[in-house]
């Protein structure tokens, strides 16, 4: 049970929030109810107080207990790399070598309360480690990844068949699911890429997004997949009418069913902001400025998102794919980075130029977007990604819809299918 224990609970450890899994853990080590990243022999988190002279740390669980963390004479420390499932490998480190930010298993008996544990062994992920990871795994999931939505299911021969966007407009790829890939399911009120879970192929539906990690045929048709991340989501725009930075609520009227809904923006909820038509012409040729590549300005666009943030898709099949705007003069699609405008226009890549924002930029009268899973209660909506300003994006949205009944007015609601920023990446 002991041997048990630590298997699970290292995973809990390489797993932080915005981590993509490569196993899911289950409640054998016995979690305590509402919080599994507290057991009665540990808690993991991550650290955000060190009191040096008391000896002591807060750490903060991914589900947002506080637990205090009493460290010893005899506590022993023990650093370990991000992919690294046993302690063979880990090093041993002092007091002095945990900083604020680190993610760490706080190994003794816990309080009754759940609120302290007088740790025994303190196993330590460095942060900047933990963010090199994170950044790989992004890399290789644009690199090598397809986006889409889900418009087949054969469960015969476990196959899904999904719509993706090309240059060429919406393409058919066929994915075949065998035991051997890893399904992963976003679950209902989630947000971030590390909240899917284990999930089974009968679980897919027809109108799921999905990322797939894998490698694409020589004619784009078929794609042999390692892992697949689904979900359920749920797109919608209104006005704000109401807006509580304390509790993080955004109340908005659904332009499409006219009747209201909250937005719960958390933490890890994306936010950016779509600029007036008249500030777009850089973004749209490439050229950036401010807030390119989803960076605001004077940081680095490779590393301009938090961790546990989910990110947008773009290209063919997802970021980093050769869609519209990925390459060719500007303008063409070509290298380049130039916007297409016409029914090649890359909306992701677009969504993936703006820069982020806080709640607080938010304004009552705004129009936004927001993406979110399909949550237990229909009026009350968890934000995975939200976009501020979002007039001109649905009008050029609605523009490039088929238009019937003479010279009738686009409908601003009618675009949102062609935005697909749900599944985020590690």
């Amino acid at each position: 049970m002991k041997a048990l224990f630590l298997a699970i609970a290292l995973v809990l450890v390489l797993v932080p929030a915005g981590s993509s899994a490569s196993a899911q853990t289950t409640t054998s080590a016995q979690p305590q109810a509402g919080d599994p990243g507290i057991t009665p022999n540990g808690a993991i988190g991550e650290v955000k107080v060190i009191d040096s002279p008391a000896r002591q740390m807060i750490l903060k669980t991914d589900a947002g207990t506080l637990v205090t963390v009493a460290l010893g004479d005899k506590t022993v420390y023990m650093r370990l790399a991000p992919g690294e499932k046993t302690l063979t490998n880990a090093t041993k480190i002092a007091f002095t070598d945990v900083g604020e930010g680190d993610r760490v298993w706080a190994r003794g008996k816990v309080a009754d309360d759940h609120k302290s544990v007088p740790a025994t062994a303190l196993i330590v992920m460095n942060k900047v480690d933990i963010a090199k990871k994170q950044e790989l795994e992004r890399a290789e999931w644009k690199k090598r990844g397809v986006l889409g939505i889900i418009t087949a299911v054969k469960l015969e021969t476990k196959e899904i068949t999904i719509s993706s966007r090309s240059m060429a407009g919406q393409q058919a790829i066929v994915i075949p699911v065998s035991e051997k890939v890893e399904v992963r399911r976003y679950a209902p009120d989630s947000i971030k890429f590390a909240d899917a879970k284990v999930a089974k192929f009968d679980e897919l539906k027809v109108g799921d997004q999905v990322r797939a990690l894998g490698d694409r045929s020589a004619d784009g048709t078929a794609f042999t997949a390692e892992k697949v991340v689904t979900g359920s989501f749920r797109m919608v725009s209104g006005v704000v009418t109401a807006i509580d930075a304390a509790t993080g609520e955004v109340k908005i009227n659904d332009v499409q069913t006219k009747q209201p809904l909250t937005i719960v923006v958390k933490q890890d909820a994306v936010l950016r902001k779509f600029p007036p038509m008249g500030e777009m012409g850089g973004m749209m040729m490439g050229r950036g400025g401010p807030g390119a590549n989803g960076a605001p300005a004077g940081q680095n666009p490779s590393s301009g998102e938090a961790g546990n943030r989910p990110q947008t898709g773009g290209g063919q099949g997802g970021p980093g794919g050769r869609g519209p705007g990925s390459g060719g003069p500007p303008g063409t699609g070509g290298p380049g980075g130039g916007m297409r405008m016409g029914g090649g226009m890359n909306i992701q890549d677009l969504i993936e130029r703006l820069p982020i924002i806080t709640i607080a930029d938010v304004k009552v009268g705004d129009t936004i977007i927001v993406s979110s899973t399909k949550g237990a209660d229909p009026a009350r909506l968890t934000a995975i990604s939200l976009i501020s300003g979002a007039d001109t994006l649905l009008a050029m949205l609605a523009a490039r819809q088929p238009q019937t009944g003479g010279q009738a007015a686009p409908n601003p609601a009618s675009g949102l299918g062609a935005v697909q920023f749900g599944i985020g990446l590690p």
